[in-house]
């Protein structure tokens, strides 16, 4: 594992390591079964976990092909990556440090790049998804999955001050559309979008990022205050919990 200086992202989410590798959102979902039926089908040799956080999609793919690379900004994530993995026998997974702008992998490096829960932390997207299809070999498979922001513009606005003020390293949550001409721009054709709904308990919630108590405080206020087709459309409940949207997306170099 090297090591590169701090970036924004990886200074808020040092301490949070071992929270992204129990939370319950993180180790199960149908989004992980996908990607496990994906690999079952295709048995692919080289995998990249790109912003691993907490390793779970290395831990799905690690007994279905020959190495796994689980790479992300954050140290603390990565050796907590590393002890999970010799904890579970796992031999084949491999980290390194390194943001998803600037990838220290060679061209046509790997045949599956995965990327979980963390392009909304990018601070460069488009970037990003070039590094993603360079080390993607050809005739290899993409699968990008995050929480999307929905098309109306109140609703994301809402959306992304409740983000930010729950976690400062917050960039954005991208509507579909957003993804579909960004995947595109970046060279990929898209082969299947499977949208889901996840429910978030509150407290769980802002448990994970260690969310100061005033930025808390604020976005209890945001959901008692917001329109009503706003706490509709979140599912907003008395204790805070909520439900957002998240797509799948798998894709292959166009």
């Amino acid at each position: 594992m090297s090591t590169s200086p701090p970036s924004f992202a990886a200074e808020q989410y040092s301490a949070r390591a071992n929270d992204y590798l129990t939370s319950e959102v993180h180790r199960r979902g149908a989004d992980l079964d996908q990607i496990e039926s994906l690999l079952r089908d295709h048995r692919p040799a080289r995998l990249l976990d790109l912003g691993c956080g907490g390793g779970h999609v290395s831990y799905r793919a690690a007994p279905l092909v020959d190495q796994v690379m689980a790479c992300d900004v954050t140290a603390s994530m990565l050796a907590t990556v590393q002890a999970a993995a010799i904890e579970q026998g796992l031999t084949n997974i491999t980290v390194q440090q390194a943001p998803a702008e600037r990838l220290p992998f060679d061209d046509a490096s790997f045949d599956i790049v995965v990327a979980r829960f963390t392009t909304h932390h990018w601070q460069q997207r488009d970037n990003g998804l070039r590094e993603a299809r360079r080390v993607l070999k050809p005739g290899g498979r993409a699968v990008f999955i995050d929480v999307i922001a929905p098309e109306d513009p109140l609703l994301d606005t809402y959306l992304q001050a409740i983000e930010v003020l729950r976690d400062i390293s917050h960039v954005r949550n991208y509507r579909l559309t957003e993804w579909i001409a960004a995947l595109a721009q970046a060279g990929f054709a898209i082969e299947s979008l499977t949208p889901r709904r996840l429910p978030l308990r509150f407290d769980d919630w802002v448990a994970r990022t260690k969310t100061a108590a005033e930025h808390v405080a604020a976005i209890h206020s945001l959901q008692r205050h917001a329109p009503p087709e706003v706490r509709e459309h979140f599912a907003v409940a008395a204790d805070g919990s909520f439900t957002l949207d998240t797509i799948t997306l798998t894709a292959s170099i166009a």
